[in-house]
């Protein structure tokens, strides 16, 4: 009779990128946001600090970081536009198409320059820079939502965290996108030195934290 097989079964292979921890700086786990990890699910950042370790929502965070560099170029007379190789025209009700070509001077202001295109769209011609590659359909569909929400009254600078959010959110890194550890500890260190990164634009965390005594005491340990 055969022997039973023992082999344990651990299923499908886990979704995460391991830094080979012999490349890691021992100095980088100094800084307050630690040293890159592992990528968990092309989704969390888990970074190794002194006396604990960092988990982060990449998409979260960078959204942040790309909505404070829009209020810093606002402050400093305009956020810097590229143009669109190929204009996009994006096809809209009517009533979106006017309220969009209604706050163009506005939107241009913010790097979006935009121009009504025929009968029910828009045409696309450039978009803010630093969002970088984006769907310019996309953004300018939420975007006709969001002034839906404005209204005729109110100027966008009372609604700009609004506006702006919605940009930054186009203009992040994606949950589901995998990346390097270079890019990954880059995006802590940018986190650091910017205000307000610990939340994002919609007030959810963009890192959870957890001390070493914290695991410890998880585990049964202290």
């Amino acid at each position: 009779m055969p022997a039973p097989d023992r082999t344990l079964d651990l299923g499908a292979a886990p979704s995460a990128r391991v830094i080979d921890g012999d490349t890691v700086d021992p100095a980088t786990q100094r800084h307050p946001l630690g040293a890159v990890r592992a990528q968990i699910h092309a989704t969390y950042i888990v970074a190794q600090t002194e006396d604990g370790l960092v988990i982060v929502d990449q998409h979260a965070a960078h959204e942040r970081l790309v909505y404070e560099r829009m209020k810093e170029a606002l402050a400093a007379g305009g956020v810097a536009r590229q143009a669109l190789l190929l204009p996009e025209v994006v096809e809209l009700e009517e009533a979106a198409v006017d309220r969009l070509v209604q706050r163009a001077a506005e939107l241009a202001e913010l790097g979006l320059v935009l121009e009504p295109f025929g009968q029910g769209a828009v045409v696309v011609r450039e978009v803010p820079a630093l969002l970088g590659r984006t769907d310019a359909a996309a953004l300018v569909r939420d975007l006709a939502d969001d002034l839906a929400e404005v209204g005729e009254v109110h100027s966008l600078t009372d609604r700009l965290a609004d506006i702006c959010g919605t940009m930054a959110c186009h203009g992040s890194v994606r949950a589901g996108r995998r990346l390097g550890a270079d890019e990954m500890n880059a995006l802590l260190r940018q986190m650091e030195a910017t205000p307000h990164s610990g939340q994002c634009n919609h007030g959810r965390p963009t890192y959870v934290e957890l001390k070493l005594a914290d695991i410890e005491r998880l585990f049964g340990r202290r």
